[in-house]
């Protein structure tokens, strides 16, 4: 990936939503919700203080984030779309 997300930006890749209900009703494309979770793909090299200090970020590539349903700036990269967003967007990591 050629994107370096600068200070406390993460790039996040939404993952894939179900499209069937758990009683079997196939959901169109056209009435899915995004999906408001995503796979950490890149991060930067941490916030910057007020009194100039860096602190790393907690997030770190590979993590799986839960984040709002219209947070961080949509762009694509390679025909695929990814979320630049702040590490205050992320909500939390979930746990596997």
């Amino acid at each position: 990936m050629n994107l370096r997300p600068l200070h406390d930006r993460i790039i996040v890749k939404r993952l894939d939503q179900e499209t069937k209900t758990a009683s079997g009703i196939v959901i169109p494309d056209a009435a899915a919700e995004k999906p408001d979770q995503g796979q950490v793909l890149a991060v930067g090299n941490g916030k910057i203080l007020e009194d100039g200090k860096v602190r790393a970020l907690d997030v770190k590539v590979g993590d799986r984030v839960l984040f709002g349903k219209y947070s961080g700036q949509s762009v694509k990269v390679s025909g695929e779309e990814l979320l630049v967003m702040r590490e205050e967007d992320v909500m939390a990591i979930v746990q596997q």
